[in-house]
């Protein structure tokens, strides 16, 4: 086995492991945080699944706790000229379809949790480039697409960098730095330092 596959038969099993133990751990929180959801917005769903675009271009639903009005799909029609980030990417700070629940876990991050079990089943990793909407790939020029040559992750070098203060261009550089450097030590690094950044981070929104 060369040291590529051994990489990733490390990683995978990290993932797994990783993965299992964060949904066992985060059992609790994750009912607190469905009931307040469905406490405010009874007629919505707890999760939110989304279509996006995993490793060489397969694309799977990714999971969320929902942090916006059941309808925010066909509003952001409407709010795609507010864009506030360069790019093929929308990110607006005050969107106003995020309910109160929603800003909170936002804030914190919690609403992207349910990703565990993108990584159990194999679709995402725990440490990777920001997995893309299809909209988003559309735009991507063939330097742009190199992000997809490996798994996305729950979080990875983008959001431990300066998350949404920075560009398009700088998460698709850091995405390749990502990949040039990629390593179990390294992965390990950026977990650690998520985890110091998880709660109150300025720039998660």
């Amino acid at each position: 086995m060369n040291d590529g596959k051994i990489y990733l038969f490390t990683k995978r099993f990290i993932d797994i492991t990783g993965s299992l133990f964060g949904i066992i751990i985060l059992s609790l929180l994750f009912m607190i945080i469905a009931l307040l959801i469905k406490l405010e917005d009874p007629k919505g769903a707890v999760f939110f699944s989304q279509k996006r675009v995993g490793l060489n271009g397969k694309a799977f639903r990714m999971y969320k706790f929902r942090s916006m009005v059941s309808n925010a799909e066909e509003k952001l029609e409407e709010l795609l000229k507010l864009n506030e980030i360069s790019g093929a990417m929308f990110k607006m700070k005050d969107d106003p379809r995020i309910t109160r629940v929603g800003k909170f876990i936002r804030k914190t991050s919690i609403d992207e949790l349910p990703q565990l079990f993108n990584v159990l089943k194999g679709d995402m990793s725990l440490v990777g480039p920001r997995p893309p909407l299809p909209r988003e790939v559309a735009e991507y020029t063939q330097y742009d697409k190199q992000r997809l040559l490996v798994t996305p992750g729950c979080t990875g070098l983008w959001q431990v960098s300066g998350r949404n203060s920075l560009s398009f261009d700088e998460m698709v550089e850091l995405d390749l730095e990502y990949m040039q450097k990629c390593s179990i030590l390294f992965d390990l690094k950026i977990i650690f330092k998520t985890v110091l950044v998880l709660f109150g981070s300025k720039n998660a929104y």
